[in-house]
């Protein structure tokens, strides 16, 4: 996991579904994130009063993703990651990889659970080895983690090839372990989960990153690629979507490598 000279990096597929849903395809592996698959309108609670209206639903249907070998499931206990829909898809993955207490909860076959920094390597027949790492998240600000609850995000890395392939950051505000893991890793990919989330109850606090720390993220991660994800399509997102983009494209490091994705189609990076 360590930083290293790129040598030829793996194709890699990525289909925004919607929300922080992704369809990866890397090196003949479909890697699904965070399955969220329920229609506009509803109304979700998020615990301690807080709530949040999913406000644009998925561009394709479960049926329309297909098979797929792996789920990376950040946290299984927010419906903007996991909701009705995308829970059904659970038992159809080969794997499903989440959190240490997520596992737990889902009780589903070859469900591993990991904490930040724990690494499971998933095998199988004519695909190359793909290492999960689990990195580090804060789900808010210092010392929210009883009331956020266990989150972790992702990197995967295929065979032997140095690097990491794909980085999702999962769900998580800018803090001194995700800084100190973006310096040390050497990222193709990088899935960016932000969106700068508040809530009535807790004020100014935020819950996840804006544009202002993608800004940050990605002069340390230097990535070939990033892709933001997770920033529209509901009410407890603060920073609007233009707000983001303006944030970024102002930036020269960051326009040079982000590459905003239209939701439903595969595009391969």
């Amino acid at each position: 996991m360590t930083r290293m000279a790129k040598g030829g990096p793996p194709t890699t597929t990525i289909t925004h579904v919607g929300g922080p849903t992704v369809l990866v395809e890397l090196d003949g592996w479909r890697i699904l994130t965070d399955p969220t698959f329920d229609p506009a309108g509803r109304r979700y609670g998020f615990g301690w009063g807080t709530s949040s209206v999913k406000q644009h639903g998925p561009a394709l249907a479960p049926e329309d993703v297909g098979p797929v070998d792996v789920i990376l499931l950040s946290h299984d206990h927010h419906a903007d990651n996991l909701d009705d829909l995308g829970r059904s898809l659970l038992p159809g993955a080969t794997t499903v990889v989440t959190t240490k207490s997520g596992a737990r909860r889902l009780a589903l076959p070859d469900t591993r659970g990991l904490t930040a920094g724990e690494t499971t390597r998933l095998t199988a027949p004519g695909k190359p080895p793909l290492t999960v790492t689990a990195t580090p998240c804060r789900h808010g600000p210092p010392l929210s983690r009883p009331v956020a609850g266990d989150v972790v995000g992702f990197a995967l890395a295929v065979g032997d090839r140095p690097g990491v392939a794909v980085w999702m950051t999962g769900d998580t505000v800018l803090n001194r372990p995700l800084r100190r893991i973006a310096r040390e890793m050497d990222v193709d990919v990088l899935v960016l989960h932000l969106g700068s989330v508040r809530f009535r109850q807790t004020g100014r606090l935020r819950y996840s990153m804006d544009g202002r720390d993608a800004v940050e993220l990605l002069a340390l991660a230097r990535p070939r690629v990033a892709v933001p994800v997770h920033y529209e399509g509901w009410s407890h997102f603060s920073e609007s979507p233009e707000h983001l983009r303006g944030t970024l494209a102002a930036d020269p490091g960051s326009k040079s490598v982000v590459r905003w994705l239209e939701p439903g189609i595969a595009d391969v990076l």
